[in-house]
């Protein structure tokens, strides 16, 4: 059997969304918002067929309840208009993407087009 990724409520907690999330984009802010905390960025631009905006890292811990994380903020634009999006990665989606299967190295990019 092919191994399954976690469902999307294990890896993001919302604390506030202006717009309805979908589990494909909660999906998509999680991949943007992981690759910040791993690399310690502070803004990274988001774009895909359902969305375009930006992810800030806002570099603090939060807690709410017995889930707790690092806290992000997405400026999203949605075929629903604009909206705001206030969540964060889970410790135990953290400690799940980082005992999972390595990625694979991204090809290094031509330096010219011809």
């Amino acid at each position: 059997m092919a191994e399954q990724s976690p469902p999307y409520w294990v890896l993001i907690s919302v604390l506030f969304s202006s717009q309805p999330l979908s589990p494909t984009l909660a999906m998509t802010l999680h991949q943007v918002a992981y690759d910040l905390y791993r690399r310690g960025d502070t803004v990274q631009p988001v774009a895909g067929d359902l969305l375009t905006g930006k992810v800030h890292n806002l570099r603090k811990d939060v807690q709410m309840g017995s889930i707790s994380g690092p806290a992000f903020e997405a400026e999203i634009e949605t075929e629903r208009g604009s909206g705001v999006v206030r969540f964060l990665l889970t410790r135990q989606g953290l400690e799940m993407m980082e005992a999972g299967p390595p990625q694979p190295p991204v090809p290094p990019r031509p330096k010219y087009l011809n």
